[in-house]
């Protein structure tokens, strides 16, 4: 088998996966369903994962890698800060209402702690991009002064609440505009501060 059929079973493997993971669950998910839904046979699986928690974990890195590559590829592809903080906002939005049922599936048969040191690389790489489309903006005199790394995780932080919100409660409805709005706008008006 060469380099480049193996990648193709892989990435066939895990779209299969991720298929049987959102229809029946991680517990209620076994190999031999996730191969007839690639397409292979079950020792084909066991070719490139040793078990179903290997194969889970590789996914869960498969989707944070094509989140993170997305990303930087719409930022990079933005015309200004406040384009590549939109982008940002939306790709992250986006992703999260796509991903819905294997979030869920996470949340509830794992927790928040499995495969947590993959989750911490992609936060981390996302509050760096985050930290340089603030100072490209503060730079560009598009963003006032501020501290860019506690501003990004402040960013990362609701996000992130947002999309666990949403995932939660289907009849959450939250805006892309409206948490773009809220995040390059704020909550003054004319300069006045909150008392």
């Amino acid at each position: 088998m060469n380099k480049r059929s193996g990648i193709r079973t892989k990435e066939k493997i895990l779209d299969a996966a991720m298929k049987v993971f959102s229809a029946n669950g991680y517990a209620g998910s076994n190999i031999r369903a996730i191969a007839k839904a690639a397409g292979i046979s079950i020792g084909g699986v066991y070719l490139y994962f040793k078990n179903k928690e290997e194969l889970y974990l590789n996914l869960i890195k498969a989707r944070v890698q094509d989140q993170n590559r997305k990303t930087k590829e719409v930022v990079a592809s933005a015309g200004s800060a406040t384009d590549a903080l939109n982008a940002f906002i939306s790709l992250h939005i986006r992703h999260g209402i796509s991903n819905r049922e294997l979030i869920l599936i996470h949340i509830r048969e794992h927790g928040f702690t499995f495969g947590m040191e993959i989750k911490r690389r992609f936060f981390r790489s996302q509050i760096k991009l985050l930290s340089t489309i603030l100072s490209d903006g503060i730079r560009n005199n598009e963003f006032r002064k501020c501290d860019t790394e506690e501003t990004a995780r402040i960013i990362m932080s609701a996000l992130r609440g947002i999309v666990l919100s949403m995932v939660i409660d289907e009849g959450a409805v939250v805006t892309e505009k409206g948490v773009q709005d809220l995040l390059l706008r704020g909550l003054m008006t004319n300069g006045k501060e909150c008392n």
